[in-house]
């Protein structure tokens, strides 16, 4: 399995490298209270609470293109 976690840049509005970071920091420390199984997944969203991002759980490919 794969956990996936992206982040589309050009959503955040402000300093983007501020915003990133608590992003980070936030799920980061979320991570021992989630299911991690296959399926799980939610919006990110930023401090003002637009959808920025996911993070995913899924079936990892069986080839190694990414």
């Amino acid at each position: 399995m794969k956990f996936i976690l992206e982040v589309d840049l050009d959503k955040i509005d402000g300093d983007t490298g501020k915003e990133l970071s608590r992003i980070l920091r936030y799920w980061a420390g979320a991570v021992p209270q989630m299911e991690l199984t296959e399926g799980a997944g939610t919006g990110i969203y930023d401090s003002v609470y637009h959808e920025v991002g996911y993070w995913a759980i899924k079936t990892a490919p069986t080839d190694s293109a990414v």
